[in-house]
């Protein structure tokens, strides 16, 4: 028992990813690596001489041989266990590196495995956790409700009453993690030195996967990972995190609340609770978002087992192995690129894929700018919000493939992350869009954030050249109210920020130009008729009656201020008072002051030139 327990790799010392000491590790133990050699390069050298065959015979170029071959080669994976099967997932988010229809079948990898030996299970808690089961547990089943590739999950009861699941982490796994590494990094190298066809660096895409399955394994990390997620999500009543019991936790053995749960995928299951699933679906969206633009913090594997709905309305996220960070800065770029996206300025889109990384900072973009615009135009048509997440991804993926693309490791998590997110959505609603969910909340991440270059975003969402585009403002904040969170005081402080902004100098003369001519036409009008009540003979030449059609409130005729009393009154929850405790700022505001000078020397002017007009009808 005490060897099928053991880890060469931990009695090597090695607890974090480290190619460098791998290599000298098994340097001084060949007959490990060989054995492991012999299992792994014989099948993948048998699977590549086939593939070799079809491509040197053309036999590749009929969609079904080829769609057969990418089958095989991720069943192949599947067989070659764990490391084979995460480097499998990890190149499903990689269309830079991978042809299209072998990205279609690694998509589908599942890494659901037979649980091992319960008496392993048992034996491993207790050595980890320094004590027989029983002084941790009331009771502990012997048998996993669940097993994946890392580990197995068994229900149990602490001393203190607490329903728990305790995940146990398969004996033997980092040594058989670590070779598989080793070896796929080789095989990478090589590839990468002998292969012109490949662009990306596939050695820095396997360190950058043997760093995460590390963090994975460790039990301890994931721990703090789970307490971390809750922390940033503790104001959202929908969203729920188990405990974590660290007097039963260690790096092989973690212990967490037990949550009673439904699959989401399972919709009957969640209708008979009570629960809609579309609502669920929304609570998802809306949470997964916050992590990837709010907190730069998110689960990178929320597939259907890692999300219960819960009866009293929350959905709760589980397994928080693999997780990530986003930095400020690439947030920010991929708020811009939506911007971008929606005014449908590829030339700057394609800057916004060298800012975020996609693209080397020499790379021509003359050729990407129209393929991005034959990807991207057609699914416009029906606007952002009913966008095909998975026929735009499907096109980019050919573009990816063609041109000299590379994805950063942190966006290739964030498509899992998304598409996986999609995947479970669709099967709750197959009309869902996930640009179309995700939009209402990028609208009032761009009306809210202060950040600067997200308001430098937001006037170029705004503004079409010199021209103010009223129904641009009027969908984005249709979009930003849309959204449950929607701060109304500080999208209003935003709104007055962006009009006393130097870039709204225009807007600010239209509304000038536009008060002087209601004013003046206010003022006339008045003029004529006190001058109807004067007698015929003493009425002015120059102050004919004129048909006014009505007594249309004159400040509602003008465009800019119906236009945006109209957005204002879009808004829910909104009222005049809202608008009125602001006049104090607004007045302070120099710009203000400027505009009030303004206006009254427009209607000076125009009251002297009307003076004269009369002076000179009275003359004749």
């Amino acid at each position: 028992m005490a060897e099928e327990l053991g880890d060469f790799i931990e009695a090597a010392g090695l607890l974090e990813y480290d190619p460098a000491a791998i290599t000298r590790i098994y340097a001084g133990h060949p007959q490990r690596l060989i054995r492991r050699l012999w299992q792994t390069l014989v099948p993948i050298g048998l699977l590549l001489f086939g593939v070799a065959f079809d491509w040197l015979f053309q036999l590749l170029k009929d969609e079904t041989r080829a769609r057969s071959r990418a089958k095989e080669c991720a069943e192949l994976l599947v067989d070659l266990g764990p490391a084979f099967i995460k480097a499998g997932q990890a190149l499903s988010t990689r269309p830079d590196i991978v042809p299209p229809l072998l990205l279609e079948e690694l998509a589908q990898l599942q890494d659901q495995l037979p649980g091992f030996d319960s008496e392993l299970a048992m034996a491993c808690i207790e050595e980890d956790l320094g004590g027989p089961v029983e002084d941790f547990y009331e009771q502990l089943d012997r048998d996993p409700i669940s097993a994946a590739s890392l580990g197995q999950v068994h229900k149990g009861i602490l001393k203190n009453g607490q329903k728990v699941a305790v995940k146990v982490q398969r004996p033997g796994l980092r040594e058989q993690i670590t070779l598989d590494l080793y070896i796929v990094r080789n095989i990478a190298s090589w590839l990468n030195k002998n292969i012109g066809l490949i662009r990306s660096d596939l050695v820095a895409l396997i360190d950058e996967l043997g760093k995460r399955v590390f963090e994975e394994m460790d039990y301890i990390n994931e721990a703090d990972n789970a307490e971390k997620f809750g922390v940033l999500h503790q104001h959202n009543a929908r969203i729920a995190v188990p405990a974590i019991y660290h007097e039963a936790t260690s790096r092989r053995v973690l212990t967490m609340e037990w949550i009673d749960g439904v699959k989401l995928t399972n919709l009957e299951g969640v209708r008979e609770m009570g629960i809609d699933p579309d609502d669920m679906v929304e609570v998802g969206v809306n949470c997964s978002l916050q992590q990837l633009l709010e907190h730069g913090f998110f689960h990178a594997d929320p597939h259907p087992g890692n999300l219960l709905a819960m009866e009293d309305g929350r959905l709760c996220y589980l397994d928080f192995g693999m997780m990530s960070e986003v930095s400020r800065e690439s947030r920010t770029g991929l708020i811009q690129a939506v911007v971008h996206l929606v005014n449908r300025n590829f030339g700057r889109l394609s800057k916004d894929f060298v800012t975020l990384g996609f693209l080397a900072e020499d790379v021509n973009l003359e050729p990407i700018v129209p393929a991005f615009e034959k990807v991207f135009s057609q699914a416009l048509q029906a606007g952002v919000n009913r966008m095909d997440f998975k026929a735009v991804t499907d096109d980019m993926s050919g573009v990816m493939y063609k041109f000299p693309f590379r994805v950063p490791p942190y966006y290739a998590l964030i498509i899992r992350s998304l598409v996986t997110l999609e995947g479970i959505a669709l099967s709750v609603d197959p009309e869902f869009k996930i640009l179309g969910a995700a939009y209402p909340y990028f609208a009032r991440r761009l009306m809210e954030d202060p950040d600067p270059q997200l308001r430098q975003s937001l006037k170029e969402m705004l503004f079409d050249g010199d021209a103010f585009r009223w129904s641009r403002l009027e969908n984005l904040v249709s979009s930003a109210a849309s959204q449950a969170q929607l701060d109304l005081d500080t999208l209003l402080d935003q709104l007055l920020d962006f009009l006393f902004s130097p870039k709204a100098g225009l807007l600010r003369n239209q509304l000038v130009e536009a008060t002087v001519d209601r004013l003046d036409a206010l003022g006339w009008s008045t003029m004529q008729r006190l001058g109807r009540r004067l007698p015929r003979g003493l009425q002015p030449a120059g102050m004919t009656p004129m048909n006014h059609g009505g007594s249309i409130d004159p400040f509602m005729q003008m465009e800019p201020v119906r236009e945006l009393i109209a957005v204002l009154q879009s808004l829910p929850g909104f009222t005049p008072d809202l608008v009125l405790k602001r006049m104090p700022r607004v007045l302070k505001e120099p710009d203000a002051r400027r505009m009030g000078f303004q206006v009254a020397q427009g209607l000076a002017e125009r009251g002297v030139v009307r003076l004269v007009r009369v002076a000179a009808g009275v003359a004749t």
